[in-house]
């Protein structure tokens, strides 16, 4: 079976944490831990989150003043090759020696006229007190929004419409290679406005399980797995009456409402995927990855199910 596993960025870094390289790979050992019983028995493709490691490379780079910080697509291609790294050794140390890894920078387009240019939605980097934030929005012009108690910088994510290195991860794997890519949604591109055939970086970063999901799509994945830090897909989430989401036909769970800046991109990720592959999706969390596969745990969504069903 082909798999394209998601990980969310609780798997690389948690909530509150400091963004230490030490703490990044206790977490990807983790998360390693997880994904090499899944090697094993099929073909994998791992994607993953890098909103805090981009953010804290955009700060370092802001700090220095003596030179032009680097832009975030260079920086998205920064944290694709250092997380992919702590990935491929972390997942090796545990896999047969002969079992080989790739992890491939990756550029996915986006559309010059994306309305999500003029909205700023997806968060990047650390959190931050609002008298820091407010500080931070007039020094350096960055745009904030509140992330729970704290804020956090956001930039604009506008959708994938394209990935460039669809065929070689494709023949990868066809070679019984675990690959790492599209991390953090892939490097963002796009052809110049009036300039023919000239691709050129975006100041953007593309939202991680939207890229996931295309690339899921484009390689006839048999199943896409986004893991998060919840156990499932909740209805009523954070009130006494909440339920786990435990399957659902893409078009009922599509029309149902999810906070955007969770769960909602995971949901309208996993709906599009069921619905336009014809296979299944799931969401769910790292532990509970093995039972995921094997459809006891999570949230499945899969053109099979006839309703919603709720846990108990």
């Amino acid at each position: 079976m082909r798999v394209v596993v998601a990980l969310g960025g609780n798997a690389l870094l948690r909530r509150g944490e400091a963004m230490t390289a030490e703490n990044q790979r206790a977490n990807v050992r983790r998360a390693a831990e997880a994904l090499a019983p899944v090697a094993r028995r099929h073909q994998l493709v791992i994607t993953h989150g890098n909103g805090p490691q981009v953010g804290l490379l955009a700060l370092q780079g802001a700090a220095y003043n003596s030179a032009e910080a680097f832009p975030l697509d260079v920086l998205g291609a920064e944290t694709e090759g250092m997380i992919g790294y702590m990935i491929e050794q972390e997942l090796g140390n545990l896999l047969p020696f002969e079992r080989p890894f790739a992890t491939l920078l990756t550029m996915i387009e986006v559309h010059h006229d994306d309305p999500a240019f003029a909205d700023p939605t997806k968060f990047i980097g650390p959190v931050y007190e609002k008298d820091v934030a407010d500080r931070l929005r007039q020094e350096k012009g960055w745009v904030f929004k509140q992330d729970g108690q704290k804020w956090r910088r956001v930039v604009p994510s506008p959708m994938p419409q394209r990935i460039f290195e669809t065929r070689p991860i494709r023949w990868l794997l066809e070679h019984d290679t675990v690959v790492i890519a599209a991390g953090g949604g892939g490097i963002p591109t796009m052809y110049a406005p009036g300039q023919e055939r000239k691709l050129v970086g975006v100041e953007c970063v593309v939202d991680k399980d939207f890229a996931s999901e295309l690339l899921a799509r484009e390689l006839g994945a048999d199943l896409f797995v986004m893991l998060t830090d919840a156990e499932a897909v909740f209805v009523d989430w954070g009130k006494p009456t909440q339920k786990a989401v435990r399957s659902a036909p893409p078009e009922a769970l599509a029309a149902m409402s999810f906070a955007a800046g969770s769960m909602g991109p995971k949901v309208t990720a996993a709906c599009r995927f069921a619905a336009g592959a014809g296979r299944t999706a799931a969401i769910g969390a790292l532990q509970d990855l093995g039972r995921i596969i094997e459809g006891e745990a999570g949230t499945t969504v899969s053109k099979d199910a006839r309703r919603i069903t709720l846990a108990g």
